[in-house]
């Protein structure tokens, strides 16, 4: 089964909230405290919550082999994790922009992905060189759109059977749209968003780049894992039980190196004051 250790959790500073003065109340009970003005998310409770999200994972294509799972981060920090985790598990993913009605309105945007799809065979058969220059331009920066926020769906025949989510707040359409439907969310929810509408929350630090791919790593494992396991047959190994020796992770964190921990933060920082600069 796959699974995700204290120290790993401690060690991508998953623990970092928000800003004590950004935070959501509904987030309240994923709280552990404060240091420095910035709330310390439970990792007990996030180790607990992320392994059940990939035990649910790893079960759910163990039965169903060929389901898919759509990664959304559009945010900079998860962009490039996004990608590439979702392309390694062989899943899809919204990386550049949510586009609305991706999924309550399926159809339209499969024929934005038939333009697409029309515009690149254009390029491959020849039909291109006969247009033209100012065709061809018109139709590069049409092209040049279309790959941005449909290269990640654009073989996507279906509805996705699970939605994984960095950043609930940020992509709050793709949330309301996938609730709409009753296609089951795994996400990562920050200290500043609100867990409603979640299937499976993990609390955690939805801005750390080391945190985003620990999260999105770990999912892309479970769908591989799981399918190997539906497709060759074979049963899921219990997960091991926590050793009593083990340290908590509340010694972990004060036994964190301050210069380290500085650095794990100042994706926070970073994250602040761009919100404020878009709100000034």
């Amino acid at each position: 089964m796959i699974t995700v250790t204290m120290k790993e959790l401690l060690e991508a500073g998953v623990h970092f909230g928000h800003q004590v003065r950004r935070w959501n109340p509904k987030m309240k009970e994923y709280i552990f405290g404060e240091r420095n003005g910035i709330h310390i998310i439970d990792l007990q409770k996030t180790q607990k919550l992320f392994r059940d999200a990939l035990a649910f994972i790893e079960q759910y294509f163990t039965e169903h082999p060929n389901a898919t799972v759509l990664f959304v981060g559009t945010k900079r920090q998860a962009q490039d994790a996004i990608r590439e985790e979702a392309e390694r598990c062989g899943m899809f993913y919204v990386n550049n922009r949510w586009l609305g009605g991706l999924l309550t309105n399926f159809e339209t945007v499969q024929n934005s992905i038939k333009k697409l799809k029309d515009l690149e065979a254009m390029r491959e058969d020849g039909r291109y060189e006969k247009l033209t220059k100012k065709e061809r331009l018109r139709l590069d920066r049409q092209l040049e759109k279309l790959e941005k926020n449909l290269k990640g769906i654009k073989e996507m025949k279906k509805l996705p059977d699970i939605v994984f989510i960095i950043d609930v707040k940020k992509e709050e359409i793709a949330v309301r749209e996938a609730n709409r439907l009753g296609i089951p969310i795994v996400a990562v929810v920050d200290t500043n968003c609100s867990p409603e509408g979640i299937d499976y929350v993990i609390p955690g630090n939805d801005d750390a780049l080391r945190a985003v791919r620990l999260f999105a790593s770990r999912i892309a494992d479970a769908i591989i894992e799981g399918r190997q396991l539906g497709t060759e047959g074979g049963v899921i190994t219990p997960e091991p039980t926590e050793s009593e020796t083990e340290t908590s992770w509340v010694e972990l964190l004060s036994q964190q190196e301050p210069i380290k921990e500085e650095a794990l933060a100042e994706s926070k920082s970073d994250v602040e004051e761009e919100a404020g600069e878009v709100s000034a």
